[in-house]
């Protein structure tokens, strides 16, 4: 069949085609795409175009099957999600290992599985103890989303910090106890040699994907404490191993790169969405269309007051 799919042409700049999509094969589906979540990790991709051609974009749809390869026992009408590539496109090819059923009741346009997913399998891996003072540094989506599900977890105390003043309001508005500019964070929130032993926090998520997030949120947590890094660091990080040895910290990569892992943790904050426990829609601030993805990532690099997260509305 043929659809229609934003490609990357230029830095910057893509545009709508029409591209040829096989028919699903063993262990495939047929997407309808109905709303796409965009996703910073694609951000240098759309800043920087290869020189080898078009790109294809889009990993966080959600969507209607229309048809189901050999093997595959999820019908047509189906709503699901996942991470599924090249995905900003009116439709695209799934391999089943990567989709999970959107549970009844959810609203597609904000279900958003693939990040939510993300984000859960982060904080599976995490120990957070009961009764918890927990501190997320960086309030992006993920780490408001990280907040929403912190915030029904059990932790005591929950503090948000974030340069962004828009951003500390939105971590407050989501379950933070405080919210704090990291130039203004009471010393007791610091833990170091020599600091008495209230100092730090038992849990700090760092979900900025900053080297300057990265470096506060090591000086934030308390001996034998956790450091979950959540944030994406795909640029070369230099870490205070020093200070982390004598903390002895537990340190934790919260990227999920297992399917297996990715496709439960997605159907577990589903079924909190489902539920009421987990609001992604609170936190879509923007919606553009299919022929709007340049603007879509424009907001995302630049940021605009209020802004958290954008989404592509295709169907």
């Amino acid at each position: 069949m043929r659809t229609r799919a934003y490609q990357l042409t230029a830095p910057g700049r893509g545009e709508l085609a029409t591209v040829d999509l096989p028919e699903p094969g063993p262990g495939q589906l047929l997407l309808r795409v109905i709303a796409n979540g965009v996703c910073a990790s694609d951000l240098p991709t759309w800043a920087a175009a290869a020189p080898d051609g078009p790109r294809r974009l889009g990993h966080e749809p959600v969507g209607e099957v229309l048809a189901a390869g050999p093997g595959v026992t999820i019908v047509p009408g189906t709503l699901i999600g996942g991470r599924i590539a090249a995905s900003f496109a009116e439709h695209a090819l799934a391999d089943v290992d990567d989709v999970v059923v959107v549970p009844a009741g959810v609203d597609p346009a904000i279900a958003l599985p693939e990040p939510l997913g993300c984000v859960a399998e982060g904080l599976r891996r995490t120990p957070v103890p009961l009764g918890a003072h927990v501190a997320v540094v960086g309030l992006g989506f993920m780490g408001l989303v990280m907040t929403q599900l912190l915030h029904t977890s059990g932790v005591a105390r929950l503090v948000a910090v974030d340069p962004r003043d828009d951003a500390r309001q939105a971590a407050l508005a989501n379950g933070a106890s405080a919210a704090h500019d990291p130039a203004d964070l009471p010393a007791a929130a610091f833990s170091g040699e020599g600091s008495p032993a209230r100092h730090g926090f038992d849990v700090v998520v760092e979900a900025s994907g900053t080297q300057a997030g990265l470096d506060l949120a090591g000086r934030l947590v308390r001996p034998h404490g956790a450091l979950s890094i959540l944030g994406y660091h795909q640029a070369t990080r230099t870490v205070d191993l020093r200070t982390w040895n004598w903390k002895a910290l537990d340190v934790v990569n919260a990227h999920v790169r297992d399917r297996a892992l990715l496709r439960a943790s997605t159907a577990a904050a589903l079924e909190l969405v489902a539920a009421g426990r987990l609001d992604p829609g609170r936190l879509v601030t923007h919606r553009f269309r299919l022929d709007q993805a340049d603007e879509a990532f424009e907001a995302l690099r630049s940021k605009p007051a209020g802004f958290v997260k954008a989404v592509v509305d295709v169907g």
